[in-house]
């Protein structure tokens, strides 16, 4: 059974002006129930506002894409390949065209798989706009690819001061402004954490410490400490999106705020956000503190 009336489709199918790149109404569904399905409801009624919500031309534009209609690759090369550029310059420098034109290959869909083309753009539900949606995929090919440089490079010493700090892409006025809120958001949330909770995190992502060492110092199973750490980012995403929701700003702003937050993480010093941990060197005078904590 079909999550959306055919009257709906077929309206929304008309606002999003999907004829323009040769969508039909039916492709056009498939995307849209897709969209209704990652949302996760079930209420017929919470299903049809959270589809008038989306940003129904970009979704149109992307289905257009995704199944390779010309005319729409020829608007998206025009329309967007500058935004992609002045992003990936903004994130990697000289290698910024590269990594921009790295993934054109994947929004296209080279590979096949199962019979036809696998289209990055298969992942754009349109809960935020086409632009922010690629300057977030295009920063975390960027994250991924200055991982795996790291791979090969020295660690740095257990005793380096240096707190390890998240930079990012600077991007348009708004894209900044969003990315802002939302730090101010989670600095906020960071503070109503438990200070065992922020000292999990703080070791465990400023400081780069495994589960098994985390665990040793705070006298927990490796299991413990995933769930802990699990249990701490739901609750500060979740406290998040209320101060968000309480400074009105609805689903579809939400979602664009971190988007445009994973693009451009700013001067979030994560050891600052996190407040002090204990030296990552398992000391015994550190163990001996954690002990005093926890009886």
């Amino acid at each position: 059974m079909p999550l959306l009336a055919p009257e709906i489709t077929e309206r929304l199918h008309r606002t999003a002006g999907a004829d323009r790149w040769g969508v039909s109404v039916e492709a056009f569904g498939s995307s849209l129930e897709r969209s209704a399905t990652k949302c996760g409801l079930t209420d017929s009624n919470a299903i049809e506002r959270a589809v008038e919500a989306l940003h129904l031309e970009d979704l149109a534009l992307a289905c257009a894409c995704e199944r390779g209609a010309e005319a729409a690759w020829d608007h998206f090369v025009r329309e967007f390949r500058p935004t992609l550029y002045r992003a990936a310059s903004a994130m990697a420098g000289e290698d910024g065209r590269e990594l921009a034109d790295s993934l054109y290959a994947d929004l296209y869909g080279l590979v096949e798989r199962d019979g036809g083309r696998q289209s990055l753009f298969r992942y754009y539900h349109g809960r935020s706009s086409l632009r922010t949606w690629l300057r977030a995929v295009l920063a975390q090919r960027h994250v991924d690819l200055v991982r795996s440089r790291r791979r090969v490079e020295p660690l740095p010493e257990d005793d380096d001061p240096s707190p390890l700090v998240a930079s990012g892409a600077q991007l348009d006025d708004e894209s900044r402004r969003q990315a802002a809120r939302v730090r101010e958001a989670l600095a906020a949330a960071a503070s109503r954490l438990a200070p065992r909770d922020r000292l999990r995190l703080a070791w465990y992502y400023a400081q780069g410490m495994t589960l098994a060492q985390i665990g040793r110092l705070c006298r927990e199973h490796e299991a413990t400490v995933s769930r802990h750490l699990n249990r701490s980012r739901k609750a500060l995403r979740s406290d998040v999106e209320s101060q968000l929701q309480q400074a009105g700003l609805g689903r579809r702003e939400i979602d664009e705020c971190f988007a445009a937050a994973a693009a451009d993480a700013g001067d979030a010093n994560l050891a600052e956000l996190l407040g002090p941990a204990e030296p990552r060197k398992e000391s015994a005078a550190a163990r001996s503190r954690i002990r005093e904590r926890s009886s």
